[in-house]
């Protein structure tokens, strides 16, 4: 072959390959020279926090210039100063992403809470590593405790649980409240907690019963409470409509529920756990650079290294991306008005 079209064809395959045609787009460009921050509205060691550096190590992968992603916490209100600075201050021209808890977009689109200050469809949404398929939601109460049994905390004589939140908004005090309300249980919640390494403590010192909690975040922070020596039990599941198969004999909140109106507040309260992780970059980020980093978000949950050393962090995945995250919040906005009153209700009773 004559040395010209040698050459036309090392440049034709040069030019058609995915990595190339990244590097020449107008968003490869822009991301081959820039830093990308990932902020995390929590503390370090909590399950947002595992998810996101988690994220943050194999997406950089994904992104053109591979430059390492640089993780800021920013803890506060249960995420919502995460969530507030990304949609209202952060630059968005794609070179800040972040997280927050799972409840907020829900929060948002109820209303009711005067410090929300965004509608959460108009993020730039990634996706969530996590749709909740393999995890559960789970009411951890100490071996210890006087009640023993969901049963026991509906009934009466036995006292009340005591368990443990963060700040308002934060996904164990909300999913506490909605059962303690419509499931009737005899608990009491102490918020305040700085984050979830402090409940874990807390626990650990008798200072509380128990607290809400993914099975995910116990396996990767807590692992011990999963032996059959741990201080711990569960209780009760929810953001499932069957039981785990690793809990067979811990009941969902959909079968305690005593009627169809509690299962259907339940069964929409349980709505964000589709998005058990959610990932976004601020409103209005430019479309070329909005679809490289929603590809990469979705190429990197599929990584083997990546589903290697999720296996090792014990975090499950089962990732969703930003079509399948916009047509659930969708979901929350046509849901019937009476079931979101009553679930904005209870919210504001607490």
């Amino acid at each position: 072959m004559p040395r010209i079209s040698m050459l036309a064809v090392a440049v034709l395959l040069t030019a058609s390959s995915p990595q190339a045609g990244l590097a020449q787009s107008d968003a490869g460009s822009f991301y081959a020279d820039k830093a990308v921050t990932m902020v995390v509205g929590y503390g370090p060691g909590g399950g947002y926090d595992v998810y996101a550096r988690l994220m943050a190590r194999h997406l950089s992968r994904y992104v053109p210039g591979g430059r390492a992603i640089v993780v800021q916490n920013m803890p506060g209100a249960g995420s919502l100063r995460a969530a507030t600075y990304l949609y209202t201050s952060a630059p968005k021209d794609g070179s800040v992403i972040g997280t927050f808890s799972r409840e907020m977009p829900l929060a948002a689109m109820l209303g009711g809470n005067p410090n929300i200050q965004f509608d959460p469809r108009k993020f730039t949404w990634l996706g969530s590593p996590s749709s909740f398929a393999t995890d559960a939601y789970i009411l951890w109460v100490r071996k210890d405790s006087p009640i023993k049994s969901i049963e026991q905390a509906r009934g009466a004589g036995v006292g009340e649980l005591i368990l443990g939140g963060t700040a308002e908004g934060a996904s164990g005090n909300d999913v506490a409240v909605l059962l303690r309300d419509v499931l009737k249980l005899r608990m009491k919640l102490i918020t305040g907690y700085p984050d979830s390494n402090a409940l874990f403590l807390a626990i650990d010192r008798k200072e509380i019963e128990g607290r809400f909690v993914g099975l995910s975040a116990v396996a990767s922070s807590k692992r011990e409470w999963l032996q059959p020596n741990g201080v711990v039990k569960p209780l009760l599941q929810f953001g499932r409509a069957t039981r785990h198969p690793d809990f067979a004999d811990t009941p969902t909140a959909r079968e305690v529920a005593d009627d169809e109106r509690a299962r259907m507040l339940i069964e929409f309260a349980e709505l964000p756990y589709l998005l058990s992780r959610p990932f976004v970059a601020p409103p209005d980020v430019p479309a070329d650079r909005a679809r490289l980093l929603q590809k990469a978000f979705l190429d990197a949950t599929k990584d083997k290294i990546f589903l290697e050393e999720s296996e090792k962090l014990q975090v499950e995945v089962s990732p969703v991306g930003a079509t399948q995250a916009l047509e659930m919040l969708e979901k929350v906005a046509t849901a019937p008005e009476d079931v979101k009153a009553a679930v904005r209700a209870l919210s504001a009773h607490k």
